[in-house]
């Protein structure tokens, strides 16, 4: 097979009408996998040739060390997916997790990148057992775990995540990224290696690597939920289990967040009203992501700033031009504002005024 059929094609005007067309379900589901890929390049070109004929959508990530995977797949499919899957002997009885608010619309289009790590976490996996991890908790070990003296648990997700839902009583590390939160996290457990520590996160494959990065510091009794969130929540609604995460779930899909509990516990990043709605700013220029409620987003046209939003009503080769001056700068200015934005400083508000 040609390498060009091995990449999506169609701009994502396209696929959202395609997606909308479907007549069948999908099903929204992720899951990981450490384990030596021999070759990485090849077992991305045979995965993404398998589910592109499936319909299969999501976001995927291959490594020498695994995979990490988020995706929806149709309903009609589903079995020959997983049979697909399974017939790989590295992937074979993987375990998915499927998600809360399943509509099948969180991909537009199926993207598979080979990495060098499925997490980015900036640790010399050399150094230490990558497999001595921690403990694997069900949701009802995890509630009852929380509950006893001592006990510390620890959120393993970025503050953008945290910001709109989390476990309660948890330690929220103020981290952008999963590679500036893990010693961040041992530096606030400093001291506390014989407590008993919790570990959660969207899925499971950060606790993964985090939880056998405290054990090789020392760390006694770690724990991890096993499925994360999306798993803990599907176990106490079938067990009929309290929930102690409170909020909304966010996830790196279209959606951006999964609503778990009625709890709204962050605010409009602009009026500071109770809302927990990330959205990303209709300025393409700017595409910061940031929380804004209804009536800001009414009010805003769904941008950012005044600067922004002045800037969606000029001719758009005017924009084009913009973004083509900005270029690589802007990017790079806007990173770290997209996670955890000051709407007054952002790279690209500021770039306009000093002009």
């Amino acid at each position: 097979m040609q390498n060009m059929a091995l990449h999506n094609k169609y701009d994502k005007a396209t696929l959202k009408k395609r997606l909308e067309a479907e007549p069948f379900a999908r099903h929204t589901i992720s899951f990981y996998r450490y384990v030596i890929l021999e070759d990485p390049q090849a077992m991305r070109n045979t995965l993404y040739a398998a589910w592109q004929s499936l319909g299969c959508l999501g976001r995927i990530y291959v490594a020498k060390e695994g995979i990490n995977a988020q995706m929806t797949v149709p309903v009609p499919q589903w079995e020959q997916f997983v049979a697909q899957l399974y017939a790989h002997p590295e992937f074979a009885g993987v375990p998915f997790k499927h998600a809360v608010e399943n509509d099948g619309k969180g991909f537009l289009k199926l993207t598979i990148k080979v990495r060098n790590k499925i997490v980015a976490d900036g640790l010399d996996d050399g150094s230490f057992d990558v497999t001595n991890v921690g403990t694997h908790l069900t949701g009802r070990e995890f509630n009852e775990a929380m509950e006893k003296d001592g006990t510390i648990v620890v959120d393993m997700r970025n503050q953008y995540e945290s910001e709109v839902g989390h476990f309660t009583g948890a330690i929220l590390p103020d981290a952008d990224t999963f590679k500036e939160e893990l010693p961040m996290v041992l530096e606030q457990l400093k001291g506390k290696e014989d407590q008993k520590i919790l570990m959660y996160c969207t899925g499971g494959v950060r606790c993964e690597k985090a939880s056998a990065f405290l054990k090789h510091h020392g760390f006694k009794d770690v724990n991890q939920l096993h499925g994360g969130i999306i798993d803990y929540v599907r176990q106490i609604k079938t067990e009929g289990l309290p929930s102690k995460f409170i909020g909304k779930n966010f996830v790196f899909d279209e959606r951006i967040g999964e609503r778990i509990t009625d709890d709204i516990i962050a605010k409009c990043h602009q009026c500071g009203a109770p809302c927990d709605d990330h959205t990303n700013c209709a300025n393409d220029a700017c595409h910061l992501l940031f929380i804004q409620c209804a009536q800001c987003a009414e009010k805003m046209e769904g941008c950012c700033s005044a600067e922004c939003q002045s800037f969606i009503h000029q001719p758009e080769d005017v924009q084009r031009q913009k973004r083509k001056e900005i270029g690589r700068e802007y990017h790079l200015g806007v990173y770290k504002s997209r996670l955890r934005p000051d709407l007054s400083q952002a790279f690209f508000k500021k770039h306009l005024r000093e002009e």
